[in-house]
């Protein structure tokens, strides 16, 4: 095979948990490689043996692998090798999902085929910083559910045994002692009381791993400009801040424009056009999950403080539309503009302006 012959070859990578598939075309669209492999070292250390192999007789080998789980793996692995990869945004590249023939042959051509017209819409991965912090957030997140868990399941015995319980009462170890002591006190079965002791212990054991993440968490964003910029939001805190910094990590992606990081964060109405109706529906929710929620945090936070707030233009806004549209969508109308403020205070590398929220001057700052 001559140089001439070869030039670039286009590699569509179908990645599984135990298994990814190739398929490599050359320019002329031919198939020139097909084959399956394991995902372990052995396997990844095959495929960039051949794939040298074709560089070696003139080709430019460039990867495309459709974000899974282990692609952020793959992509360094692969990287190591300096080979070039493309990870594709699967919410914008639907080919895959939807075809007819839906093997992972099939989809490692799609993706080659695609890779050589150069249509492939390419997902941002984050930094490993920022990945390694997403991933002790979510640790964090499935603790307190479990914690959540646990309250509702102890409020839910109490209550079959007729004593009426509060969330108060589980915050303190002498008012977790008084349930105990009323369990033992009606005189229940025996083991009624200790069932209560271990989903206790339980929580103290998740309150304790849930301050040793918050504490490693602190010390990971102790020198960070975005968390520092966040803080000074009324209403946002540490964990409120580590979760929007973690999440809006290389903004410039963005390129300025606010409605490409709104569309990120999923926070934006639908929009149904036909003829001359436009009708306006419930937010898109395209974005990561945990940055809606900390925006909602945010609102909410900002809604508590009315000692500071309560003049601010956007507090209004959202007691009006408190009153005609409900509190559900106020709040999110209110943490759509907190979007907004947080977009052009870590474009514009300051902090929270308090003088703004009073006048016309802001609407026009955060336009």
């Amino acid at each position: 095979m001559s140089k001439a012959e070869t030039g670039r070859l286009c590699v569509g990578v179908d990645l599984h948990k135990t298994q990814f598939t190739i398929c490599a075309l050359n320019e002329d669209g031919e198939y020139l490689l097909e084959k399956q492999y394991p995902t372990k070292e052995e396997g990844y250390s095959e495929f960039a043996r051949e794939m040298h192999r074709f560089e070696e007789q003139g080709c430019s080998i460039e990867l495309a692998v459709e974000t899974t789980g282990n692609a952020r793996f793959f992509k360094n692995r692969m990287e190591s090798e300096f080979f070039a990869v493309k990870v594709v945004n699967t919410n914008r590249f639907k080919v895959i999902t939807m075809s007819t023939k839906k093997t992972d042959a099939n989809d490692a051509a799609t993706l080659a085929y695609y890779l050589m017209k150069d249509m492939l819409p390419e997902a941002h991965l984050c930094s490993q910083t920022s990945e390694e912090i997403r991933r002790l957030l979510k640790t964090r997140s499935v603790l307190v559910q479990s914690m959540v868990k646990i309250k509702n399941q102890i409020h839910g015995m109490m209550l079959g045994y007729g004593i009426e319980t509060k969330a108060a009462q589980l915050q303190s170890k002498r008012k977790r002692q008084e349930l105990i002591n009323d369990l033992e006190d009606h005189n229940f079965s025996a083991y009624t009381a200790p069932s209560l002791k271990v989903m206790l212990k339980i929580l103290d054991d998740l309150s304790a791993e849930i301050k040793g993440i918050e504490k490693l968490l602190e010390e990971m964003v102790a020198s960070n400009e975005d968390v520092a910029l966040l803080m000074t939001v009324p209403g946002i805190g540490i964990n409120t801040a580590t979760v929007i910094a973690a999440y809006t990590a290389e903004l410039e992606r963005f390129e300025g424009n606010y409605k490409k990081f709104a569309s990120y964060v999923g926070i934006i109405p639908s929009v149904h056009n036909s003829n001359e109706t436009t009708h306006y529906g419930r937010i898109t929710k395209h974005g990561p999950q945990e940055l809606r929620t900390a925006f909602v945090q945010a609102a909410l936070g900002m809604i508590r403080l009315t000692n500071v707030s309560s003049e601010w233009r956007i507090i209004k806004e959202y007691q009006r539309r408190k009153g005609d549209k409900g509190s559900g969508r106020a709040i999110i109308a209110l943490a759509r503009k907190i979007t907004r403020i947080v977009f052009v205070m870590l474009s514009k590398r300051e902090g929270f302006n308090p003088a703004l929220m009073r006048c016309e001057e802001a609407i026009q700052q955060t336009a």
